[in-house]
């Protein structure tokens, strides 16, 4: 791609499932590091995510958001790097399945990152949701952790782009859920994190939205 890539990203957001990718990808491309909190709701921001949200990946004069579509996009500009599954092929559905799954998982990080993180007065919290969304989080983990039975990734023909899309919401999911407790899924994120391009979407340190490495369900009262 021979047009001007630049990434607008929140460090641990959602947008770091695009990072991941252009790394893996071998992309040329420029970041623009946001901080975690309602900047993004400038009008100027706005004209390239109408949600206000991370990310928005510009290709040249345009401009695209959604992980998702921004994943399947990127896999088929560049289908020799063999990231995604083309139509016809025989891992087509599983590899939008799993790509769409990671949504399911992640909108259950992002109500848990609301209740602990954005949330600042403990007043302004949910016990409840905090204990109901973290209960559904690790049904999300079993499930990926079912999945991974004889495989090393979440398809048989080896890593794709749908276990950079998973494996960025369990490794945002483990400050709210323990990945020990899952055992395959622990072995599958150790594969994914000791990858160069994971190590580069990394944030540096003391920056990022999670000021601790778990954030523990409230106790029973």
């Amino acid at each position: 791609m021979s047009v001007a890539i630049r990434l607008h990203h929140v460090h641990q957001a959602r947008s770091m499932r695009t990072l991941w990718l252009l790394h893996e990808l071998g992309l040329e491309f420029k970041t623009v590091v946001h901080p975690f909190g309602k900047n993004l709701r400038d009008p100027k921001y706005l004209a390239l995510n109408p949600a206000g949200r991370v990310p928005a990946l510009e290709i040249g004069d345009d401009c695209m958001f959604e992980t998702g579509a921004i994943a399947e996009y990127l896999c088929e500009t560049f289908p020799e790097k063999g990231l995604g599954r083309a139509p016809g092929d025989a891992e087509r559905r599983d590899w939008l399945v799993w790509l769409h799954f990671a949504e399911t998982v992640a909108q259950h990080v992002a109500s848990l990152t609301q209740q602990h993180v954005a949330l600042y007065e403990a007043s302004m919290r949910s016990e409840i949701i905090m204990k109901l969304e973290a209960a559904r989080l690790g049904k999300c983990f079993g499930v990926l952790d079912d999945r991974l039975k004889g495989r090393d990734y979440l398809l048989d023909g080896g890593f794709s782009a749908v276990d950079i899309a998973c494996g960025y919401a369990a490794y945002a999911g483990g400050h709210y859920v323990k990945r020990e407790a899952y055992p395959l899924l622990t072995a599958w994120y150790e594969r994914l994190s000791a990858r160069p391009a994971f190590q580069a979407s990394l944030p540096p340190e003391g920056e990022g939205i999670y000021g601790q490495e778990f954030y523990a369900p409230p106790q029973a009262s």
